[in-house]
């Protein structure tokens, strides 16, 4: 099963649209992971109109709207593995520990909000997988995305995605 996960979209805020690089990853992927922060409701709609299966969570950037779509935190089940989303998890330090008592019954975090990429494993077993931004890189060197695949109940393959400098022109449309 291909994932892709992605987080702090901020459309139409921080970009016209996303890289068609990552376009084409949802368009090829068997589920699609969203972190929260939207932003417009347009890009859920895209979301739901081009992933196979969404699972999607919002953030604190995302109005009423958003807010009467989708929950705080999605939860499922893909082949097995259990894995919750949600937008924020508080400050850096003590992350992976605090996350894996508040999901005990979950082996895979996907989270958002900071615009940072993580990816750790907490001693419980818990994987914590950030994918930072495809439009707002902050003070990262590169706006990113993450792609992963389940096999027989497991997380392999985790791939950070570096946007090429040309994607994220084309995302902030200059």
């Amino acid at each position: 099963m291909r994932l892709v996960l992605t987080s702090d979209t901020h459309l139409p805020k921080r970009a016209r649209d996303l890289p068609p690089s990552l376009w084409a990853a949802i368009d090829e992927a068997d589920v699609v992971i969203h972190a929260g922060d939207w932003v417009g409701e347009a890009t859920l709609d895209a979301f739901e109109a081009r992933s196979a299966r969404l699972i999607a969570c919002y953030g604190n950037n995302d109005g009423p709207g958003l807010r009467a779509r989708l929950p705080e935190i999605a939860y499922a089940t893909l082949d097995g593995l259990r894995l919750a989303v949600v937008h924020e998890t508080g400050q850096s330090t003590g992350r992976t520990e605090r996350c894996a008592a508040r999901f005990p019954d979950v082996d895979l975090l996907v989270f958002g909000h900071s615009h940072i990429p993580w990816d750790t494993t907490a001693a419980s077993g818990l994987r914590l997988l950030n994918p930072g931004s495809p439009t707002d890189r902050r003070r990262q060197p590169f706006c990113t995305y993450q792609t992963a695949t389940i096999e027989a109940g497991k997380l392999t393959d985790v791939v950070l995605h570096t946007l090429p400098p040309r994607d994220q022109v084309v995302a902030r449309g200059l």
